[in-house]
């Protein structure tokens, strides 16, 4: 399982020949959650309030390299580090 880009403690993942819809999984403490990459919706788990807000703030500014990772690690097995948030 693929680790996408991790900061504040929060650590998101990607696995390969995931289902779909295409989404990622984020860990935090002991709070685990899977978003879609489309709506940005929990699809799974939760989330504290304030760390999905910057789950979806990040997610929202690399929804594109999110969608290519997903195609990437379903085809191929490969992916890219995304940045943090800043």
């Amino acid at each position: 399982m693929p680790e996408i880009c991790r900061f504040l403690g929060i650590k998101f993942t990607m696995y390969f020949s995931e289902h779909n819809p295409p989404h990622f999984h984020v860990e935090y403490n002991e709070y685990k959650a899977s978003i879609d990459i489309q709506t940005f919706g929990v699809l799974e788990g939760r989330l504290p309030s304030k760390v999905l807000g910057l789950v979806v703030e990040w997610a929202e500014d690399h929804q594109n390299e999110l969608m290519q990772n997903w195609d990437g690690l379903r085809t191929s097995g490969k992916y890219h580090k995304i940045d943090p948030l800043v």
